[in-house]
């Protein structure tokens, strides 16, 4: 399961506040113009116009995408309770109204 993000996208942020991602093995791949491994990643998956649109992507073992923030939660809710992890519960979510929250 990988989990692509970007610096300065309050999403991606609450998302790794929230989970503890690494015990849940999930890897996390952040976006720039220096990590063209990530970008290659991402292009694998054909979510580069998603990634334009909206972060965080999650992609699942199966290969299959979610870009919804409530569905990437309640995946990784799911996952961390198969793993027997604890999780921050959210009752606020960040909002991306500036843009933020997409590859530019």
């Amino acid at each position: 399961m990988t989990l692509f993000t970007k610096e300065d996208c309050k999403l991606c942020d609450q998302i790794k506040k929230q989970f503890d991602l690494e015990a849940m093995e999930v890897q996390v791949e952040v976006l720039d113009s220096n990590n063209a491994g990530a970008l290659a990643h991402l292009a694998w998956h054909g979510q580069v116009e998603a990634a334009r649109k909206t972060l965080p992507i999650l992609v699942l073992d199966d290969s299959s995408s979610v870009n919804d923030f409530p569905r990437i939660e309640s995946h990784l809710i799911d996952r961390a309770a198969s793993f027997g992890i604890d999780y921050r519960s959210s009752n606020n979510q960040a909002g991306c109204e500036n843009g933020s929250c997409a590859m530019q």
